[in-house]
C-alpha cells in the first residue's frame, strides 16, 4: 500500500491508497504554526499511529509547499516559511527509516487530477492552485515535469501580464517582489482587492456568495478576477498549450469561472480558436494528498533517493 502526504499550512493529511487508488484511511491534524521540528513530530506521529492500526509499513509520498533544491537538498520557495533552507527530505527519511518521495503540491494536485481525476487521459494537464496561495503543476504524459530548477509550474511568481495602470507595480509578495500572479489570484489577493476598491473586509468565499446574491461591489470584484485569471491562464497556454487546465484550492468552487474564463481568455491566446479545457477538480480538497501518494508510480520526475 502506499499514503501520500499533504503537508499544508493549516493542516497535515494523510491517506492511504491500494494499488487501484481506492482510499483505505485518511486521517489528518493540524500543523505546527512557524515550528519546524514540531512539523516534523506531527508527520512521524501521523505515519506511525496509520501504519500501527493497518499493521502494515507504507510506500510514503509527500506533497509540500515548495521544492527540494537542486543545489542544497535543502526546501526552498515555501510560503510556509518556516520549511524553508530545511533538509526536510534528509529529516523525515531518517525519522521513517525509509526512502520517500516529495513533490510540490501542485504538482501533486496535478498528478492526482490527470492520474484518475478531471483530465484523466489527457496528455499534458496544468493543474492550478487557487487558494491562500497559488501554485502550477504540469503533468506530461502522466508525468510530473520538474525540470533543472524544480521550478517547472511556478506560474504563481510570475507578474500578472498585461497589467493595467493600478495594477502596477501590484502588491509586494512574501517572495520580495511586487506584482506576483498569486498576489492578484490568491483568496487573500482577492479579498485585499476587493477592500481596496470597497472598503469592506470579506474572505474569498464571502466575495463569490455575495456576488451570487448580486451584491454590485462583491460582482465587480469578481468580474475583475475573472479578467485577470484569463490573462495569467492565457499566458499558460501561449507557452505549454496544456490539453486541460485543472483548477484546485478554494476558489475552484466559484462555478462561474468555468464559463467565463475560457470567454475571457480567447483575446489574450495567440491562436484563432482556444481548444483546451478548463475543468473543476474530480477530487477537490482531496487531490493534492491522492496526488502525493500517486508519486510512487513513476520516481523518474521527482526527489526520491537512488
Amino acid at each position: 500500500m502506499k499514503a501520500g502526504i499533504d503537508l499544508g499550512g493549516t493542516k497535515i493529511e494523510l491517506i492511504v491508497m491500494d494499488e487501484a487508488g481506492a482510499e483505505i484511511l485518511r486521517r489528518r491534524l493540524p500543523t505546527p504554526q512557524g515550528d519546524y521540528p514540531a512539523t516534523l513530530d506531527a508527520i512521524q506521529r501521523l505515519v506511525q499511529e496509520t501504519e500501527d492500526e493497518l499493521g502494515v509499513t507504507t510506500r510514503i509520498g509527500i506533497g509540500t509547499p515548495g521544492a527540494i533544491s537542486r543545489a542544497t537538498g535543502l526546501l526552498k520557495n515555501s510560503n510556509s516559511t518556516c520549511l524553508n533552507g530545511k533538509p526536510l527530505l534528509e529529516d523525515l527519511q531518517r525519522r521513517l527509516g525509509r526512502p520517500i518521495c516529495i513533490a510540490n503540491d501542485a504538482d501533486c494536485f496535478a498528478l492526482s487530477e490527470a492520474t484518475d481525476g478531471a483530465a484523466a487521459g489527457a496528455c499534458v494537464v496544468f493543474g492550478v492552485i487557487l487558494g491562500t496561495g497559488v501554485g502550477g503543476g504540469i503533468i506530461v504524459n502522466g508525468s510530473p515535469l520538474s525540470g533543472p530548477n524544480a521550478i517547472a509550474g511556478e506560474w504563481g511568481h510570475n507578474p500578472l501580464p498585461w497589467p493595467l495602470d493600478d495594477e502596477r507595480p501590484g502588491p509586494a509578495c512574501y517572495c520580495g517582489r511586487c506584482g506576483c500572479i498569486e498576489t492578484f489570484l490568491s483568496g487573500p489577493g482577492l479579498s485585499h482587492s476587493h477592500f481596496q476598491a470597497s472598503g469592506q473586509r470579506l474572505s474569498a468565499e464571502q466575495i463569490v456568495a455575495k456576488a451570487e446574491q448580486g451584491d454590485g461591489d462583491c460582482e465587480s470584484s469578481l468580474s475583475i478576477y475573472e479578467d485577470r485569471l484569463a490573462r495569467a491562464l492565457a499566458h499558460v497556454i501561449n507557452l505549454l498549450d496544456p490539453d486541460a487546465i485543472v483548477l484546485g484550492g478554494g476558489l475552484s468552487n466559484c462555478r462561474r469561472l468555468y464559463e467565463n474564463i475560457p470567454r475571457l481568455w480567447e483575446r489574450y491566446v495567440f491562436s484563432d480558436r482556444v481548444d483546451t479545457r478548463i475543468l473543476p477538480p474530480r477530487f477537490g480538497d482531496s487531490s493534492g494528498v491522492r496526488g502525493a501518494a500517486w508519486l510512487w508510480a513513476d520516481p523518474r520526475s521527482y526527489n526520491r533517493p537512488e
